[in-house]
């Protein structure tokens, strides 16, 4: 096998994409080498051990997540327009649906979900303070509605249920 060098990067990228396709099981030296042409020594080269991967794939998500709170935070128009963004960026990610997935059974990835759903939802929170409603509870209204509307089949897409209550918002202002 013709191996090549490969950075911490390049192995996290290959654990949010064998995570998000097999599930948190793919999480392991072996299958990842194969996956990127390499050896587990290149992974052991990096990691101490495969929980020290899962850190750092935990690690790079919450990177990239708190990253679009920050681009976010600088980003300019309406407190709705950028709200309906920032919905979007969420409802995209195809790596949050299985961090969440693995976070049911793993403390660590728990561990990170919870520290990422409090800075979005500070960030929706701002937002909505923006647009006039203060009520934490509907921050925590639009975010659940982020999250698990994805999970329910209907002719509704999770962005219109989304968009729906933002209309509300603007409705009631």
């Amino acid at each position: 096998m013709k191996t090549q060098r490969h950075s911490i990067d390049t192995w996290t990228a290959a654990g949010l994409a064998a995570l998000i396709t097999k599930g948190p099981d793919a999480l392991r030296a072996e299958p990842l080498a194969r996956a990127i042409g390499t050896t587990k020594g290149s992974f052991y080269w990096h990691f101490t051990d495969v929980p020290a991967f899962h850190r750092a794939v935990l690690a790079r998500w919450q990177s990239d997540a708190f990253a679009d709170v920050v681009d976010q935070l600088s980003a300019t128009g309406s407190a709705d327009a950028r709200l309906r963004d920032f919905a979007a960026q969420i409802m995209q990610s195809k790596a949050d649906p299985a961090i969440r997935a693995w976070a049911q059974s793993n403390a660590n990835a728990a561990k990170a979900v919870a520290q990422v759903d409090e800075q979005r939802l500070a960030h929706i929170a701002r937002l909505l303070g923006q647009l006039g409603l203060k009520n934490p509870a509907f921050a925590l209204s639009c975010y659940a509605t982020l999250i698990g509307a994805a999970n329910i089949t209907s002719d509704t897409t999770p962005q219109m249920a989304f968009d729906a209550l933002i209309d509300l918002v603007l409705a009631l202002q």
